[in-house]
Parts: C-alpha cells; sequence; structure tokens
C-alpha cells in the first residue's frame, strides 16, 4: 500500500508519521544583510490523513504564554500516531519577540496586518507569509494570546460562535468563558473568518509572563481541540467540571478619575450592576472615587497597572447571554 505523501513547507519535505522544524526566510537584519530572520515552524505530518491544523502564539511578540502551551503540547505528541498534519508555529512576531514588544520594529501591530502583503510594510510581509505559507493550508487553527500592556485575562475563547463546526471546537477547548465577538479589522481571525477557515483564539493569562493555570488550561484545551478533530488517538484530557459560559458581548470600565486604582474584584468573579469592583485613590489618601459595574456580568480581564489616567480601561466585563 502506497503511503501517505511528504508534506512540504520552506523547501523541507516531511513524511508521514515524522516531524521536522521548517523555516521561512521573512527579512534580513538590518545589522548584516547576509543574515536572515526567519519564521521557524514544526511539523507534525500523521501516518493517516486528517485535518491540517496550525497552532500559533506570539502574534503579539510579548505574549510569551502561547509559547509554552506549544511546546507542552508537542511534547505529548507522536506523529506516527496523528492523522493528518499539525504545523506548530510558537513565535510568529519574532521580531518583537527578540525586543519583548508587542509591535514590530515598524510599530505596527502584526495582528491588524492581515492579509498583509508581499510587497508592503515589514508587518504587512510578515502577515502574509505566515498567512499564505501557513494559515492558507489548513482548515483549522489555534491562535494563543495573553492580555497587554499591564492587563491580565481570565483564559477564555474567543470565536464564530455561530459556525457550528467551530462552536463545537470552542466546547471541546472548554476554557472557563467563550466569547462571540467580532474580530477587529487586520487580525488574523477576522482574515480567517472570510476565507471560511475555522479559528479559535485563547487569551489567558498576561504578556511577559508564564500564568502556569492559564498555560495548564491552553495544554488541556489544544489536546481536547485536536481530539475533537480526530487528529489525536489518545483520551482528551478531561474537560473542566462545568462547560464554558457563553458571553454575549463584553465591555470595558474605564477611569472616571485619575490616581491609583485598587481592584476590589478577581478574575471569574460573577458582579451584579452597582456592585463596587475598585476604587480609584489620588496619591494623598484625601479623595477616594469608587467603580461600580454598569451591568450584570463576568470579570474576564483586569488592568494590573495600578497608576491610572481618566478613560483608561480598568476592569473587562463579559455580559452572558440571556443576562
Amino acid at each position: 500500500m502506497k503511503g501517505r505523501p511528504a508534506f512540504s513547507l520552506g523547501g523541507e519535505h516531511v513524511a508521514a508519521g515524522k516531524a521536522k522544524l521548517c523555516e521561512l526566510p521573512v527579512a534580513r537584519i538590518p545589522t548584516d544583510p547576509l543574515t536572515w530572520l526567519r519564521l521557524r515552524a514544526k511539523v507534525l505530518h500523521g501516518r493517516r490523513p486528517g485535518r491540517v491544523v496550525w497552532i500559533s502564539a506570539a502574534v503579539h511578540g510579548d505574549e510569551l504564554g502561547g509559547v509554552e502551551i506549544i511546546r507542552r503540547v508537542l511534547r505529548e505528541l507522536d506523529p506516527r500516531l496523528l492523522a493528518g498534519t499539525l504545523i506548530a508555529v510558537p513565535f510568529v512576531n519574532v521580531f518583537g519577540a527578540m525586543g519583548g514588544s508587542r509591535y514590530l520594529p515598524d510599530r505596527r501591530d502584526l495582528n491588524r496586518s492581515f492579509p498583509g502583503s508581499p510587497k508592503g510594510s515589514l508587518a504587512a510581509r510578515l502577515a502574509n507569509i505566515f498567512l499564505t505559507d501557513i494559515v492558507e493550508r489548513c482548515d483549522f487553527g489555534i491562535d494563543l494570546h495573553t492580555g497587554s500592556d499591564g492587563r491580565t485575562n481570565l483564559p477564555q475563547i474567543r470565536a464564530d460562535l455561530d459556525d457550528p463546526e467551530t462552536r463545537r471546537c470552542a466546547e471541546a477547548f472548554a476554557a472557563p468563558v467563550m466569547m462571540n465577538g467580532k474580530p477587529p479589522a487586520g487580525s488574523l481571525r477576522a482574515t480567517t473568518n472570510r476565507q471560511g477557515i475555522h479559528s479559535l483564539l485563547y487569551e489567558a493569562g498576561e504578556a511577559l509572563r508564564f500564568d502556569e493555570d492559564a498555560i495548564e488550561m491552553g495544554v488541556a484545551g489544544v489536546l481536547r481541540t485536536l481530539s475533537a478533530l480526530e487528529m489525536t488517538p489518545e483520551a482528551a484530557p478531561p474537560a473542566a467540571e462545568r462547560p464554558s459560559l457563553e458571553v454575549a458581548a463584553a465591555t470595558w470600565l474605564r477611569a472616571r478619575r485619575s490616581g491609583l486604582f485598587r481592584a476590589r474584584t478577581t478574575l471569574g468573579a460573577r458582579v451584579a450592576k452597582g456592585d463596587l469592583v475598585g476604587k480609584i485613590n489620588d496619591p494623598f489618601g484625601v479623595a477616594s472615587n469608587p467603580v461600580r459595574a454598569r451591568e450584570d456580568g463576568v470579570v474576564i480581564g483586569l488592568n494590573l497597572n495600578p497608576l491610572v489616567g481618566q478613560g483608561d480601561a480598568l476592569v473587562h466585563l463579559g455580559l452572558l447571554t440571556g443576562a
């Protein structure tokens, strides 16, 4: 019986039942025009046919939690037992990651630069390479993110829950919360939605940190999703005791005064309209301004920076379906 054909990426050919590191050149570094920075991916090409799935992290260069999730997921998988093909890209924005920055050196946000262009800015070129060489060859993907700018996120899935297959996989991932939010223009998810490629975006923890709970939930969720896609023969990790809370929309509570913010709530807490969720104090201990929930919801994000200006985002509330 003829074996499954090899999978090719970046000039490398990955035989069925094997794994291999592949590299895609992106741009030469300015200090040495002979040296390329490359997008590196690990391909696990299963012996049996099945889905082609990508897992990515660090689209924002300082969001490192997903990098560790991918490392641990790869440790659990054997390409000899895999159905289909998995493409793992732990550092998409390698330029930002090297500088500990969310952005690229041209100060552009990679996740607002899709679908990109082969002749555009550095962000446009990287977006185009990642999209055309990896994402468009897949029929499903999981993009891993954390909070940004001194914020932390409750583990959550954001996806097109109106699509039955995407919803099925979001439920299999079983994060504490899942949200049917409209993706921002220029994001990877907005692009894949238009192209009919199913995808989940996992948000959990904070930038430049390893949050162990968020990582463990992410690893288990990815493995459950691969199992739901019938790629892995092993039993998936058991789901949480409760199914994901479905969030209909989300809103930020913002600072009405400048000062020092102290949260009076925690990630995952249920709050009712009017509940105290924090206080903003002046540095001399005179004024104290309460921050109260404007609607019923669940806390899905928090600002960790105590120094806030008027209008800054403080508490991210998910509004529950039917609330």
